[in-house]
């Protein structure tokens, strides 16, 4: 979608730090981070929100999940612990509507989040 800001990033129209891409999938460091580590994991085909995925998402869904633990991992905080997000709609957050999964670690993270 040429209006996505996260397609643009993906066509490389728009500059970001890549720490992890494959054929599904890109991972950048989030340019307003909430904890040292703060990724987010866009798949590369265009989803708005979750409430637009089908059974057919549930590979890519699955891998977006294995890569947020596998960055993790690669950055030391696979035992210390990181959190997991996706935010669907408005209310819960969501302010770019291209599904992301936000990875997080590096800090203690309260319950319930804000």
């Amino acid at each position: 979608m040429a209006d996505c800001l996260f397609c643009r990033i993906v066509a490389r129209e728009i500059p970001s730090s890549i720490v992890f891409e494959d054929d599904h999938m890109v991972a950048i460091k989030d340019i307003n981070p909430r904890a040292p580590l703060h990724v987010l994991i866009i798949p590369k085909r265009h989803i708005a929100t979750l409430n637009d995925l089908t059974s057919p998402d549930d590979v890519l869904v699955g891998e977006l999940v294995r890569r947020a633990a596998a960055l993790a991992a690669e950055h030391g905080y696979a035992e210390r612990g990181f959190r997991t997000v996706f935010n669907t709609n408005r209310e819960a957050g969501q302010s770019v509507f291209h599904i992301h999964l936000h990875l997080l670690a590096g800090r203690s993270l309260t319950w319930p989040p804000g």
